[in-house]
């Protein structure tokens, strides 16, 4: 739980940061903002002590506190030596795999990490965001938050881009601000699987996609693509969408058409990802059925415990370290004022035992 000097700090700097305060406009009273936060005189002193120290305000003999010009002090600090990394999670799934390739290259080079996560939470990446803005970074990687809407969170990203903060993003980018990216092929990579399911007999396929990142979104336009060359079986397709603090009602909806009738269930099921993908083969296990006898299930990332699986998971290849090396080195290049072109990788099914033929 966060101190009350913190607490209050953080309000402050948000506001600051967001453009609420303008610069050399005077801050509350320490008597206001006593009464406003409920704390004592010693805690607004000190949350406004660390915001001087950290030059976003300065204050005037007898006159008050004011906002700095932040903005101008921190483009003529030395670049630092540390730089963020923002993503949705740092400690589970691929994510580990990827900040692993930028700590290599970033290690080497002499820059230290702070990590920080969002849980794919606007609220949350806002606060991550200010916390990281406080701590003077030479640059910033990040997985964007809900990257299908436009991020809530543009004020603060046109700040760290006004102060120079150079930015690499991963997976996916904001329609609403352009940076740098670092992406998978994820339409196209989708469009080859349901083409691959396809041509092994499969006409009922279900695709199961997270709409709340742009990476599901262009994932489900695959999908969607290739049926469309496929007139004759596009009605026997289907599709379940959902957002990311939604799976649990995804996989009741995955289980509504398991416990269909064999000639209306899936034959096939299409995963947003191999987390996904290993949920649903314990869910057509829980209800009598077989992987790839009864049904076959493909995922995406090729996250390493898919290979251990029983039946292994026939998958679609994430770039995952190479991402984040690749990210470590754009944002390297982009500190020195290097000229960097955005990346694109492409994804290769790879093939194991959770896809038989329909015949």
């Amino acid at each position: 739980m966060a101190n009350k000097y913190e607490i209050v700090k953080k309000d402050i700097l948000e506001k600051i940061l967001s453009g609420e305060y303008d610069k050399n406009q005077q801050l509350p009273t320490e008597s206001e903002m006593m009464t406003a936060f409920s704390v004592s005189r010693y805690t607004v002193r000190r949350a406004i002590s660390d915001l001087e120290n950290e030059k976003y305000v300065y204050r005037v003999q007898g006159g008050g506190s004011f906002v700095a010009d932040w903005s101008a002090a921190k483009k003529n600090e030395e670049i630092p030596k540390v730089i963020g990394i923002l993503s949705t999670h740092v400690a589970s799934y691929i994510f580990p795999a990827i900040i692993d390739g930028a700590d290599q290259v970033l290690s080497e080079n002499g820059f230290s990490l702070i990590l920080a996560n969002t849980h794919n939470d606007p609220k949350r990446e806002r606060t991550a965001l200010t916390n990281l803005m406080s701590q003077n970074l030479g640059g910033l990687i990040i997985e964007p938050t809900q990257s299908a809407i436009d991020t809530p969170n543009i004020d603060l990203y046109q700040q760290i881009a006004q102060l120079n903060i150079p930015m690499v993003f991963i997976n996916a980018s904001y329609n609403n601000f352009e940076g740098t990216t670092l992406v998978s092929d994820d339409k196209n990579a989708i469009y080859q699987v349901t083409e691959y399911l396809i041509k092994r007999g499969h006409k009922r396929i279900t695709g199961v996609f997270q709409v709340s990142d742009v990476q599901g979104i262009h994932r489900l336009n695959g999908f969607l693509q290739s049926y469309q060359n496929h007139p004759n079986i596009l009605p026997e397709s289907s599709s379940i969408m959902y957002k990311s603090d939604e799976v649990n009602e995804a996989l009741q909806n995955m289980r509504e058409l398991l416990v269909k009738n064999p000639d209306q269930r899936p034959t096939a099921i299409i995963a947003y990802n191999d987390q996904l993908a290993i949920r649903i083969v314990d869910l057509i296990h829980e209800v009598g059925l077989k992987v790839p006898q009864d049904i076959s299930v493909i995922g995406f990332d090729d996250f390493q415990l898919s290979q251990y699986l029983s039946p292994r998971l026939t998958t679609v290849s994430h770039a995952k370290e190479k991402m984040g090396q690749d990210a470590a080195r754009l944002l390297l290049q982009k500190i020195k004022h290097h000229k960097v072109e955005s990346i694109v990788y492409h994804s290769q099914l790879i093939e194991r035992e959770s896809v038989s033929d329909i015949s």
